[in-house]
């Protein structure tokens, strides 16, 4: 994939056909081209679930886990048994070699599988709800996802901010009563693309 490909798949609406054909073509460069980047949001969004309180000795869900940056930056904060799923089986072959999980499983676009409501204390999304990814209705997925007490910290790029549709799902999922956002703060993302994002961590009470 090219230089303006990537660009145009990181910030640009595809649809689930799509998105699995970019992510594969993807796979074998992907971790390469996100260090050069400084992609930092999997260490934040790990540290912020640590500052939120989140148990570390339950089991996590590391929810679009890609090639398994994000289960390593878990792991290195201290959680000690995390799940990965993803819907790129070649992504997902990626993060299968990596240290970080007790298992991984091929997921589908839309959906938690078999999934139920609170089966994880602790669900992470990391840069997964955004344009080029998932859709805002997904963030709806993931916050029936919790059960009461659980956590979910997932991250906004700047483009993902820019569009209503987005940041709209999460003004609704906090006016919820049982919902609370205990967490925000904006900082780099893909610094060397003068990208930021926004970490968010939700629990319900």
């Amino acid at each position: 994939m090219s230089q303006d490909d990537k660009d145009q798949a990181l910030w640009t609406p595809h649809s689930d056909a799509e998105i699995k054909e970019i992510y594969a073509s993807w796979a074998d460069s992907y971790e390469d081209d996100v260090a050069e980047w400084g992609y930092v949001t999997p260490t934040r969004l790990a540290l912020a679930l640590r500052r939120s309180g989140a148990n570390i000795e339950k089991p996590i869900l590391d929810f679009g886990c890609g090639t398994g940056l994000s289960g390593m930056a878990l792991k290195a904060v201290g959680f000690q048994v995390i799940d990965g799923t993803d819907i790129s089986p070649e992504m997902l072959s990626k993060a299968e070699s990596k240290p970080a999980y007790r298992q991984v499983w091929k997921g589908e676009a839309g959906s938690m599988g078999h999934i139920r409501r609170g089966d994880y204390a602790t669900i992470a999304a990391t840069g997964v709800v955004s344009l080029g990814a998932a859709p805002p209705e997904t963030l709806d997925m993931l916050v029936n996802a919790i059960g009461p007490g659980g956590t979910l910290a997932f991250s906004f790029n700047d483009a993902t901010l820019a569009e209503r549709a987005y940041t709209d799902r999460l003004d609704i999922a906090v006016l919820a009563p049982d919902i609370e956002l205990v967490f925000e703060e904006h900082g780099p993302h893909l610094p060397a693309k003068n990208m930021g994002s926004t970490i968010y961590v939700l629990q319900r009470t």
